[in-house]
């Protein structure tokens, strides 16, 4: 039996044996989201977390900086050795640094 063949214009009666075009795959892409804007003060503040996308209230943890030892620094060069310690009790000297409590990520610092 010899197979006859169709006109190029030729189109079947059925939808379902159309041949059907194969889906094109989308390119996938990543996103990296990073946090812009957020003003940090010494106290918790609450927030998603931009790593592990909880609701959380950060842990902040005061810490000395450049700007806190120099000003004890200072003091001690102005005679004022029994005032040191004191640029390390005031939070006006010290660094606020807020951290995620579910996943302990670095997320910002308060500018003094």
């Amino acid at each position: 039996m010899e197979k006859m063949e169709q006109p190029p214009s030729y189109t079947s009666p059925y939808p379902s044996l159309q041949p059907q075009p194969q889906p094109t795959p989308l390119p996938q892409h990543t996103v990296h989201t990073i946090v812009t804007g957020t003003a940090f003060s010494n106290e918790s503040q609450r927030m998603t977390c931009p790593h592990c996308h909880a609701d959380i209230s950060t842990r902040v943890i005061s810490e000395a900086n450049t700007k806190t030892h120099l000003i004890a620094l200072v003091l001690c060069l102005f005679g004022c050795c029994c005032c040191a310690p004191c640029p390390y009790c005031m939070d006006s000297c010290l660094v606020h640094k807020h951290y995620c409590p579910a996943c302990n990520t670095f997320l910002g610092e308060s500018k003094n």
